[in-house]
């Protein structure tokens, strides 16, 4: 599907055809492991032109969907974009490092230089805050809405950086048990891995960038992951990185939440499924967003409880590091 778009999405609204064919198209850029990156030089070339530009609207209270992918991130921000005020921008990476200029890069799709997993409010120099701004207002304008949806799942690692551009942002971070995310994730880079000339381009980005990145910077944050940094680089298996991605990023976000309950919304993705129109309700409170009944009919029809994925055996090492972390979520099925 082109844009996520399929046919109940443009029956539902046929007016949010057009923002999310912008928003594909213009601004979230062509990553690896993707088709049209022939398009990326247009995108920059747009951006480095309303950087140029005055502010064109203003861009207020923007809301950044957090999380680790395969949780549920793409979906949720389908639901957002529904809503007759929302427009929503998935993975808009290229935008990002438009603004920044490098350094944020973790796939390498637009930067092979050093990448870094954190930014600080220290990142978020007086150029970056306005480029910003001038990006999302030129977007706001073209699309006809009144409120970003950003959907950036690493940027969970980022918050300081983030509020240091936008105080006024709303976060919504969703969670989702650990085996139906990891084995998401080894069906992700089985379907769309694909071999560029020498190189790998799978969910790790290029030839394993993503991940050594990960085992490099975040790993040794964590006691009781740190002392098998060293093994884990050479780990190929798909399941058992996507089991390290998911803890840091699960132990992230609820640390973020219980810090700012005020600003960050946690979301189990179970639930969601289990009630979309009143989660979607509660979503929409948190964010200030006017009622809509579209929007929540939409969510109802959309989401339904999905069959959970099996367990896997685990590296012994990541046994009670994983069992901890979906305990601390609560989810009750820790064993393989």
């Amino acid at each position: 599907m082109v844009a996520q778009i399929d046919s109940h999405y443009i029956r539902t609204r046929p007016t949010r055809l057009w923002s999310r064919l912008l928003s594909y198209g213009l601004f979230e850029g062509r990553p690896l492991t993707t088709k049209g990156q022939w398009i990326n030089p247009l995108v920059f070339s747009l951006f480095a032109m309303e950087r140029r530009l005055p502010q064109l609207k203003r861009a207020e209270a923007p809301i950044f969907i957090l999380g680790a992918g395969r949780s549920g991130t793409t979906i949720l921000g389908l639901l957002l974009s529904m809503h007759g005020k929302v427009g929503f921008l998935n993975e808009p990476k290229a935008m990002w490092h438009a603004a920044l200029g490098g350094g944020e890069d973790l796939i390498g799709s637009y930067d092979r230089g050093p990448g870094r997993y954190r930014l600080d409010a220290g990142d978020a120099t007086p150029d970056v805050v306005r480029a910003m701004h001038r990006i999302h207002g030129a977007y706001l304008r073209a699309t006809g809405t009144s409120r970003v949806v950003d959907k950036y799942p690493e940027l969970v690692f980022r918050l300081p950086f983030v509020r240091e551009i936008f105080p006024d942002a709303k976060f919504l971070f969703i969670s989702r048990n650990g085996w139906d995310t990891c084995g998401s994730i080894e069906g992700w880079s089985d379907r769309l891995g694909v071999q560029s000339g020498d190189e790998i381009h799978d969910w790790w980005g290029a030839d394993g960038r993503k991940w050594q990145l990960l085992v490099d910077q975040l790993v040794p944050e964590h006691p009781d992951l740190a002392p098998h940094a060293g093994e884990m680089r050479d780990w190929q298996a798909q399941t058992q990185r996507a089991v390290v991605e998911w803890i840091v990023t699960m132990r992230e976000g609820v640390r973020h939440t219980q810090e700012a309950p005020e600003t960050i919304l946690h979301i189990p993705y179970e639930a969601l499924c289990e009630d979309p129109s009143g989660w979607m309700g509660r979503i929409a409170a948190f964010c200030d967003l006017p009622a809509d009944e579209t929007f929540l009919t939409y969510a109802g029809q959309k989401l339904s409880t999905v069959a959970p994925r099996p367990a896997f055996p685990l590296e012994p090492c990541l046994e009670e590091a994983f069992a901890t972390t979906m305990q601390m979520l609560g989810y009750k099925d820790v064993a393989a």
